[in-house]
């Protein structure tokens, strides 16, 4: 205990150094797992990869081994060899064993040329450029992880190239929580089912209302980007009711939650604000559907009554119905 140092100006250096590792050596285990449990069809657990490998490194330290992990070559290898169980693996082992203690002299001269076609030749197999193409056509971000990946790993390192690739997939997951989607709604003629007036030509916008959509929960990293975009909607609404000269304007702004999981305190105020700027341009704004945990923070911060019995629906056709008839109620007696 007495050999171990705390005080190198190289600790720092080290911590670093070891989480990085660490978190690399993970990421690559993990792949690799994924990658040939796919091509074998049977499942991995992600929990147990990383028990196994973090055992395996600290049975290793005890006796200064280097940091290890699944490797990608080696298993191509195995793979490809036919090796269905662990027991290759000890086979494997006891073979390397063999080999350092005894016959190194044989391999003394051996060119690298020729370990590097032995994993070339099992890893060329592996290569799915036809599952590249499809990622191309259906999420350009995921292409640009694979691509880096496969970049990285061939022409650096493996850490490098699932490094860029962690990146890059980080860089969506964050894309995609600030900048959610919402998307305004139109009713398909003849049913109570709204729709994207984008991706449905047949879906008809509803007189006097103006139907958006949040695709994503409600967090203080994306709250101001969402009030942007429905804001932009009914400005855009109110030029497109302008410049085709209709008589009914634009009077309620409903906001379908089907799709909102999850919302936080930003989220509740994001609500509370929009309603009030909604209400000085004299727009009733109305919650549809709301799930079961958004229901229960709305409840606890108090939120519910400002909107009260006609701000709150369980579906978007029960909102527009209900309002519609209550407005159609308050003409007749006018």
């Amino acid at each position: 205990m007495d050999m171990l140092l705390f005080s190198s100006s190289h600790l720092a250096v080290a911590i670093k150094t070891g989480i990085v590792t660490g978190i690399l050596s993970l990421t690559e285990g993990i792949a690799v797992g994924t990658t040939f449990a796919s091509l074998a069809n049977y499942p991995v657990d992600g929990n147990k990869e990383m028990m196994a490998i973090g055992a395996m490194n600290m049975v290793g330290s005890c006796t200064s081994c280097y940091v290890t992990t699944g490797s990608f070559s080696r298993s191509a290898v195995n793979y490809n060899a036919g090796a269905k169980t662990a027991v290759s693996n000890t086979v494997m082992a006891a073979a390397v064993l063999v080999t350092l203690l005894f016959l190194m002299p044989l391999f003394h001269y051996t060119p690298e040329v020729i370990l590097a076609a032995i994993i070339i030749t099992a890893v060329i197999g592996l290569i799915d450029y036809r599952a590249a193409g499809r990622l191309w056509k259906v999420d350009k971000l995921d292409f640009a992880a694979c691509l880096c990946s496969f970049v990285g790993v061939v022409f650096v390192s493996v850490p490098v190239g699932l490094s860029v690739a962690v990146g890059v997939s980080m860089f969506k997951v964050l894309l995609h929580v600030t900048r959610p989607n919402a998307v305004v709604l139109g009713n398909l003629p003849g049913t109570q089912i709204y729709q994207s007036v984008q991706r449905y030509g047949e879906a008809e916008r509803v007189a006097s209302f103006l139907i958006v959509a949040v695709e994503s929960p409600i967090y203080f990293a994306n709250s101001t980007y969402i009030k942007e975009r429905i804001m932009r909607c009914i400005r855009e609404e109110e030029e497109l009711i302008e410049a085709n000269k209709e008589t009914a304007g634009l009077k309620y702004v409903v906001v379908d939650m089907t799709a909102v999981s999850a919302i936080d305190t930003s989220g509740i105020e994001l609500l509370c604000e929009l309603r009030k700027t909604l209400e000085g341009r004299s727009l009733q704004l109305v919650l549809a559907n709301p799930g079961g945990t958004v229901m229960e923070k709305l409840h606890l911060s108090k939120s519910l009554q400002l909107f009260g019995s006609n701000g709150l629906f369980i579906s978007v056709g029960e909102a527009v119905a209900h309002i519609s008839s209550l407005s159609k109620a308050h003409r007749e007696v006018i």
